[in-house]
């Protein structure tokens, strides 16, 4: 086809089709993000690890967060028998909640635990209250584990795990020993670390909250007026 030809057989193409009627998408900048988070991604070991520590630190901030707020309300209710069966972190509806979704197992350790099943040996680094570190591993193929200090650093927290006769009154600690009769947690003080934070994860889990983490998100713009 000659070139001429062509070119009369497109003029009427082109002229049915006008700029004021061609509709211009207004969210491309949107919709490329979209796309963008949607893409299929390669996690290589290092992000898993990241993504470890990440998970590690939401939910153990999330466990210490909800802690706080539900002894609070208890101490103030009842005292110390109220907020005793509310001292399981790990048990609690928001911390149990994203346990779930990270697919992840979470529990404290001690060297003197109040529940001898926390029971564990630990090194002075890993009771160290200024070390940020977090301790991140893959011990198996589907498994990675974090752990991190567990400090003391509420005074609420020392009504159960002060000194006793100071900051903890006779009476509150023998509701404790009767529940607990091999104590040992007592005699802390703020910024003294209690033990650790231990956290198991499945690969899964791990994998699913680096997606979240690094997916991109739209800033909101500001209104011009």
């Amino acid at each position: 086809m000659r070139p001429l030809f062509r070119s009369l057989l497109l003029l009427p193409l082109l002229a049915a089709c006008r700029p004021d009627q061609v509709e211009h998408l207004s969210n491309t900048k949107e919709l490329a993000v979209e796309a963008a988070n949607w893409e299929v991604k390669r996690i290589m070991p290092a992000d898993l690890l990241r993504a470890t520590r990440w998970a590690g630190d939401s939910l153990t901030r999330t466990a210490e967060r909800e802690l706080r707020a539900v002894l609070a309300q208890k101490l103030q209710e009842g005292g110390v028998a109220a907020a005793l069966p509310y001292c399981h972190p790990e048990q609690l509806p928001l911390t149990d909640s994203l346990a779930k979704v990270l697919q992840a197992t979470l529990r404290r350790a001690s060297g003197r635990p109040r529940n001898p099943a926390n029971q564990a040996t630990l090194s002075a680094a890993e009771l160290n209250p200024a070390d940020t570190t977090r301790r991140v591993a893959r011990p198996g193929a589907e498994e990675f584990t974090y752990q991190r200090p567990l400090v003391l650093n509420d005074l609420l927290c020392l009504r159960c795990h002060g000194t006793v006769g100071q900051d903890i009154a006779a009476a509150d600690y023998a509701l404790i020993k009767k529940q607990f009769p091999q104590d040992q947690a007592t005699g802390y003080q703020l910024g003294q670390a209690m033990g650790v934070w231990r956290v198991s994860l499945q690969r899964p889990g791990v994998a699913e909250f680096w997606t979240m983490k690094t997916r991109k998100v739209m800033k909101k713009r500001k209104p011009l007026f």
